[in-house]
């Protein structure tokens, strides 16, 4: 039979045609391949002949290593290669496993601090069976041969400064290793090789033990420094309207920051920044959101003078968007929330006036008061989206005459709909007194008017809970 390559874990034959011989295993009835190499039957024998020979190791033999993984108490190293034993090993001996007091004849407090990944190590094989254990601790040319920095990647130097005995020349970094003698091919002409920068059986100093204090995470959680110096200039990533100084916005002088609130749910960033454009050149603009990315009714526009801001807030405080009047000030004033007087109506006698068609204008309502009082002002009452709520307040000049405007204009038909209008509780004088028992004097009308405002209020406060998987 014509020799074949194969790769293990291929099927190169049957029972019935050969018996499993060297390199080969029969599983079920067939001959699988367990080595790279050649397969070829003779007198019916099966037997992979391997292109490097197989090795196992034993125990004393020594081994080349490279750490892969790091656990706190323990670890585990590919085995490069068998000192003195060329070919291949066998997956099961292929990775060494280590405790951290098998490192160094030192206390360690977990295996990252005396060894690192990609540390290329020699150990010594003290297990074979049921899996494969290795020590750096009992040889001093076992331990680490080569190691570089976390990092920037270039090569750790040997050098003892106290508690640490390899430093990058290029980032100042300095850390402990469990050193081999030969460490860095060869370095250091002492008489008993690297091993002795090691400080084995001594206790650590003040530095080192208060990193340790700092846990795992703490020790894992220093930032090296930009160590590039060829001339460029260094550039830091930062969020979009932020400046330096740890993430933080840059601090505005006082009076050029807004506050802008009562804005309509469809009003967004741009459509602020639109708005408020006109008044000068701005350094931030946003309307805040919620989880969901609805508008929360309010936002921020920062100018970078204050005689801007001043001309926005003289221009656009009472501006209205969609039907709702805006409110803008001073953000950084002490005239907040809580500590504005209260917001005082126009002049005139208050009137009430409901059961108005959604689509009433305010010219087709102060149509009907043509010839029986003055209107000084008019609001209608309107939702977030600005969409009328069926009624309005009127403020009008005849603060003596309540009564008898009442009843001219209550149940006045207005776009097919018969209107309410009454005094408003909480009017001027000349008004009809509140009933005993009445929140604030205020009509049941405006009582009403006012639960309805709360429980919308309530609503855009609920958020939609995610769905669970």
């Amino acid at each position: 039979m014509t020799p074949s390559l194969v790769t293990p874990g291929m099927n190169v034959s049957s029972a019935a045609e050969c018996e499993a011989g060297e390199g080969t295993i029969e599983v079920d009835g067939r001959i699988i391949a367990t080595a790279i190499g050649a397969f070829s039957i003779e007198d019916g024998i099966g037997t992979v002949t391997a292109a490097k020979p197989i090795v196992t190791p034993e125990v004393g033999d020594t081994v080349l290593c490279e750490i892969v993984k790091l656990n706190e108490k323990n670890g585990e190293a590919q085995v490069i290669c068998i000192e003195g034993k060329p070919g291949s090993v066998l997956p099961e001996h292929l990775y060494g496993q280590f405790h951290v007091t098998n490192i160094v004849d030192r206390y360690m407090h977990q295996t990252a601090d005396a060894v690192r990944r990609r540390d290329v190590c020699r150990a010594e094989v003290k297990e074979v069976s049921p899996v494969l254990r290795i020590s750096f601790r009992d040889r001093d040319d076992c331990g680490v041969l080569h190691a570089i920095c976390p990092s920037c990647g270039a090569t750790l130097v040997p050098k003892l400064d106290g508690d640490w005995n390899v430093n990058c020349n290029s980032c100042s970094y300095q850390s402990y290793r469990a050193l081999a003698d030969n460490y860095g091919a060869g370095w250091a002409e002492l008489e008993q090789g690297a091993s002795t920068l090691n400080n084995a059986g001594k206790r650590w100093g003040a530095a080192a033990e208060a990193m340790f204090g700092k846990g795992p995470a703490g020790r894992a959680t220093f930032i090296a420094a930009d160590v590039r110096e060829d001339g460029r200039e260094r550039t830091y990533f930062r969020f979009e309207g932020e400046s330096g100084g740890k993430g933080r916005r840059p601090r505005n002088a006082p009076g050029c920051r807004l506050f802008v609130g009562g804005l309509p749910r469809e009003v967004g960033t741009e459509e602020l920044r639109a708005l408020f454009a006109e008044h000068g050149d701005m350094t931030d603009c946003i309307v805040l959101t919620d989880d969901n990315g609805v508008n929360r009714g309010f936002g921020f526009v920062t100018y970078s003078e204050k005689a801007q801001a001043d001309a926005a807030i003289a221009k656009l405080d009472g501006h209205k968007i969609n039907g709702r009047k805006i409110g803008v000030r001073d953000a950084d004033s002490d005239d907040k929330k809580g500590k504005r007087q209260k917001r005082k109506d126009p002049e005139g006698l208050k009137l009430y006036v409901g059961n108005l068609p959604f689509k009433a204008t305010e010219e087709q309502l102060k149509a009907i008061f043509d010839g029986v009082a003055t209107v000084n002002a008019l609001v209608m009452a309107t939702d977030n989206a600005g969409k009328p709520k069926g009624f309005a307040f009127a403020f009008v000049k005849e603060m003596d005459q309540g009564e008898a405007i009442v009843a001219k204009l209550n149940g006045t038909e207005l776009l097919g709909r018969k209107i309410k209008v009454d005094v408003s509780q909480g009017g001027k004088k000349g008004g009809r007194g509140g009933k005993p028992g009445n929140s604030g004097g205020k009509s049941n009308r405006e009582l009403q008017a006012m639960r309805e405002e709360e429980e919308d209020a309530k609503k855009r406060r609920r958020r939609r809970r995610p769905k669970k998987d």
